[in-house]
């Protein structure tokens, strides 16, 4: 039995207040109205009426509209700005039977995302094929004013918060791309219901750096350096959070080594490496770990060391074009396949690739193959971000819920980290890393140009930043 008797949403506009509803109304027995309290309309541009009060009612007395929500079937709440009618803010927040939810993001990015949506007249996207672009002049008056508004719309919340003794459950704008966390909304809210995946039908409608979407970037800069926590330069992270993939790590059959193999990287290699390592075969290698077990094979090994192996991202991105999107062999991705073809236009064949396909269509295809993954990164498509093309950052970042590596390796220096990794578990000689490690990097060789560098490193620019790498070709 849930304590409460409805809910409100504090947000602002374009924090992705939006997103955040169409998750809650995803739940059975909770209802989300919008923006109930909305001066220029009643929920939702157009409607006429809420739960069975007019506009009109609704302004003449807003409380009506509120006991409505309170008596509503299931456990009903609405969106609150700071703009919205402040006859019911009071209300609201001195009653503990309304359950607070706090949704914040970057002043910065809300003011920008508003600006955009201002002047694309978009304020929301279903279909990323319809996406307006648009870039905007940042005005420093305006966006102080901005700033003033929201602050002091959440000193009034906290300070409330604080003399009535209740909490709030908070989200930032990050936070809305994890499943597991709308769980634990789900459960603060004394709701029983849980979703098993994010509701993918808005995307995310302004993925670029910020530096590409403000026309005086220079002059925001300038205005905002003594500013540093809005952290203007950093490249939008959309991706959803990946767990520790724990049973995907394989030991070897004696020696005290771990391998955490990023999919899309040289896996078959390494596991060939890590098998000749005791001259054993591959069946003699450790796999199929629980957390549990994993634990009790590092107890028992003192001294050992665990590692994973980088690919460079343009290799990576083409292995996973080859082995799932342009083969039609068991296994790989033929739905994806299909959608690829219709919605994104690649020049795939019907079925195996033959003769008639050259080396310009796949240079094509891979390019368009690019593309879909900067939008599939960024959330825009209804596709999962598949393990095989997540950036390297994030399946390392899930690899650190449970455990890091010792040594972080480079498939092109494969055989000198791995000599490394060897002598420290008392090893003095080692087989040689069987090459190619990559099967595709001749066809890759074919087509590699900067365009398609450039294409790839504009999809993985954090992987590119925090891992260093250079050109594939340098």
């Amino acid at each position: 039995m849930t304590e409460f008797d409805y809910f409100v949403v504090f947000a602002e506009m374009r924090t992705g207040s939006n997103f955040l509803e169409s998750n809650i109304n995803a739940m059975e027995g909770l209802t989300c109205h919008g923006e109930a309290f909305n001066p220029a309309f009643i929920s939702y541009p157009n409607r006429e009426e809420t739960l069975g009060v007019t506009r009109a009612e609704r302004d003449a007395d807003p409380q009506r509209l509120l006991g409505r929500i309170k008596v509503a079937e299931g456990l009903n709440g609405f969106r609150f700005f700071n703009d919205h009618d402040p006859r019911v803010l009071d209300e609201i927040l001195a009653d503990p039977r309304c359950a607070k939810i706090v949704l914040t993001r970057n002043p910065a990015e809300t003011y920008v995302s508003r600006k955009i949506a201002e002047a694309t007249g978009q304020w929301k996207l279903t279909n990323v094929k319809h996406a307006r672009a648009s870039d905007v002049v940042f005005d420093t008056a305006e966006f102080e004013a901005h700033v003033a508004a929201l602050q002091a719309f959440q000193v009034h919340l906290l300070g409330s918060l604080q003399k009535t003794g209740q909490a709030a459950f908070y989200l930032a704008y990050e936070d809305l791309q994890d499943v597991d966390v709308m769980n634990g909304l789900a459960a603060f809210l004394g709701s029983p219901a849980r979703l098993d995946a994010l509701d993918q039908s808005l995307k995310k409608q302004n993925p670029a750096p910020m530096s590409e979407k403000v026309r005086n970037f220079d002059r925001m800069e300038s205005a905002l350096a003594r500013l540093d926590r809005f952290n203007l330069n950093r490249t939008p992270n959309f991706e959803p959070r990946r767990g520790p993939v724990v049973p995907g790590h394989v030991a070897a059959a004696q020696s005290p080594l771990l391998f955490m193999p990023v999919r899309g990287g040289p896996k078959e290699a390494v596991l060939d490496w890590l098998a000749g390592l005791d001259d054993a075969g591959r069946e003699a290698l450790r796999s199929d770990f629980t957390q549990k077990t994993l634990r009790k094979w590092k107890r028992d090994r003192p001294g050992h060391r665990s590692f994973t192996v980088l690919r460079h991202p343009v290799a990576r991105a083409h292995a996973a074009f080859c082995e799932k999107i342009l083969s039609t062999a068991p296994g790989s991705y033929t739905e994806i396949r299909k959608v690829l073809r219709q919605q994104f236009k690649l020049d795939l064949p019907e079925g195996a690739p033959d003769a008639a396909y050259t080396r310009q269509r796949h240079r094509a295809a891979f390019l368009g193959f690019a593309g879909f993954l900067k939008a599939n990164l960024a959330g825009q498509t209804a596709i999962r971000v598949d393990p095989l093309w997540a950036s390297q950052t994030a399946v390392l970042q899930g690899f650190a819920g449970f455990t890091l590596p010792d040594m972080i390796l480079r498939e092109d220096r494969l055989e000198e980290g791995l000599a490394v990794l060897a002598a420290q578990v008392g090893q003095s000689t080692m087989p040689t890393v069987a090459t190619p490690t990559d099967p595709h990097a001749t066809r890759l060789s074919e087509i590699y140009d900067p365009e398609i560098e450039s294409a790839v490193r504009d999809v993985y620019a954090r992987d590119y930043m925090g891992f260093g790498f250079g050109d594939y070709a340098a």
